[in-house]
């Protein structure tokens, strides 16, 4: 069962290290057009609207839970 082992995971990092050695054509071009740096901007303007969206859904719950009466904080209903 040990050799089993062995041997798959010297196949996978095997495979991983075949997949990871080769040039990424798709990057080169993009990054030459100079066309990376809108997708970089479009993954960072979506990064951005996720993070603003949950300051302002966190912000919300906590007023929220301050007008909860405070039986409830304590576990009583």
């Amino acid at each position: 069962m040990n050799k089993l082992k062995a041997f798959l995971t010297l196949l996978l990092a095997n495979l991983v290290f075949q997949v990871y050695s080769q040039p990424v054509e798709m990057a080169d071009t993009m990054r030459s057009e100079g066309k990376i740096y809108v997708v970089v901007a479009i993954v960072l303007v979506i990064f951005v609207g996720l993070i603003v969206y949950l300051v302002m859904l966190d912000r919300k719950i906590t007023q929220i839970e301050k007008k909860l009466p405070e039986k409830q904080e304590t576990g009583r209903v």
